[in-house]
């Protein structure tokens, strides 16, 4: 690496530096910008809870209904026999 390159990478490294460091922001800033960040963050889990929990109810409704079918198909067969006397 020659010697000209080099001093171009560094002067841009300290650049950059220089800009970052240039952008700090105040505590209170920085608090208000964490307290959205929470907030999107939150509303996002809230969201993808309520989607899981309607999916969940969605198919405990189906396994509910396929089996209480089940169970009305037995006890109207049981209902029948017995309605049908000794034989």
């Amino acid at each position: 690496m020659d010697v000209a390159h080099r001093a171009m990478v560094e002067t841009e490294i300290a650049r950059l530096v220089e800009k970052r460091s240039s952008r700090e922001t105040d505590p209170d800033e920085r608090d208000e910008v964490w307290k959205a960040s929470v907030a999107v963050y939150n509303a996002r889990r809230r969201e993808d809870n309520r989607l899981a929990w309607c999916e969940y109810h969605r198919g405990q409704a189906e396994r509910h209904r396929t089996t209480l079918e089940r169970l009305i198909a037995d006890h109207e067969a049981q209902a029948e026999k017995y309605e049908l006397g000794p034989e």
